[in-house]
């Protein structure tokens, strides 16, 4: 396993349990978005890809014949299938399963989900390689992540700011958990999903508020590093800080980021 893989289970492992309650992951509006775009039909067999504490495939099983919620971190499944016990849904499966080898058949799902994952994902353009063979024909791909500033999202400003600004974000994204990638642009999404063989139908971004200290601890950043993180939003400039949006409220600082959401057909 790469030391990329094992860090992201290392982190996620010992943090499963609040990705479960996380709002964030939980309730985003990304989250009833997709089930509005995707339309999923009741005879659909789905595949979610990096499920995490199982919100989006927990989300998609009321709608579909049944429900393949994959990971590569044991604590995760743990979570997620608690989360199903709780809510009575029994038409959810449990595997551990690598993203960019997804031990699945050729053209076996209707649909593959996945919802603020990729970041983490070492090789994207085989990541969306494996979601399109594991699709039958006419399938439906439907992604979720967190995206870098770029034109699309952030106007105003050239390209080299918003380049920097990009970097900026994923250092910071970094700086808080260790087994952050990087978030691709939402213009990188659409050339990585086209370039698979995917025809997108639907791109949208979406910005969610984030309450700092939460977010922070989150993935278990100490004192030191949550005030290294305070300093970059609270100290951001230019594109960057068009991008957090930082404000207080009620005592409490809170910043944005933007979810890329794409909808593609094979």
């Amino acid at each position: 396993m790469s030391e990329t893989k094992s860090l992201v289970q290392k982190q996620f492992g010992a943090h499963a349990a609040g990705y479960a309650t996380s709002p964030v992951h939980a309730k985003g509006a990304s989250l009833q978005r997709l089930i509005d775009l995707v339309r999923p039909e009741k005879h659909w067999r789905v595949l979610d890809v990096a499920t995490g504490a199982g919100h989006t495939a927990l989300a998609f099983a009321p709608h579909v014949a049944e429900v393949i919620a994959s990971d590569i971190t044991d604590e995760m499944l743990a979570e997620a299938e608690k989360l199903a016990k709780s809510r009575g849904l029994e038409n959810v499966i449990f595997e551990k399963a690598d993203a960019m080898a997804l031990p699945y058949d050729d053209g076996s799902f209707d649909l593959v989900t996945c919802r603020i994952a990729p970041h983490h994902f070492p090789d994207i353009p085989k990541f969306v390689a494996e979601s399109y063979r594991v699709l039958k024909p006419g399938g439906t791909f439907a992604l979720v992540d967190n995206i870098s500033p770029d034109e699309g999202s952030t106007p105003g400003f050239t390209k080299d700011e918003l380049h920097e600004a990009a970097k900026a974000h994923n250092a910071f994204e970094k700086l808080r958990d260790p087994s952050h990638g990087r978030c691709l642009t939402i213009e990188e999404w659409r050339t990585a999903i086209s370039e698979a063989g995917f025809s997108i139908s639907a791109v949208e971004i979406l910005p969610k508020e984030i309450e700092f200290i939460p977010w922070a601890e989150r993935m278990g950043a100490d004192k030191a590093t949550i005030a290294q993180l305070e300093a970059v939003v609270m100290g951001s400039s230019g594109a960057l800080r068009a991008f957090f949006r930082p404000r207080q409220q009620g005592g409490k600082l809170y910043f944005s980021l933007d979810e890329g959401l794409v909808i593609a057909r094979k």
